[in-house]
């Protein structure tokens, strides 16, 4: 009535077992937080340059422009 165990059974517990242990494995995680996994994300892509170039020039050749363009104001003003 019930199937006895046979040789086939056994290599399929033991490819089973090896399955599991595997699986058990991949649960292993290398970063201790979500923080820290999106910091290393973020820092990959950026590498990778996918957010594009940082606009630090920009900003500071506008920031000079605005500058300067306030003095030269200041200097007509104050000229009258």
């Amino acid at each position: 009535m019930y199937p006895t165990a046979s040789k086939s059974s056994a290599v399929g517990e033991s490819a089973l077992e090896m399955s599991a242990a595997q699986a058990g494995m991949a649960l292993g995680c290398a970063y201790s937080s979500s923080a820290e996994f999106d910091a290393a994300l973020i820092a990959d892509r950026r590498a990778a340059g996918v957010y594009g170039p940082r606009r630090y020039r920009q900003r500071m050749v506008t920031a000079a422009a605005v500058v300067a363009a306030l003095a030269t104001i200041s200097l007509i003003l104050g000229a009258d």
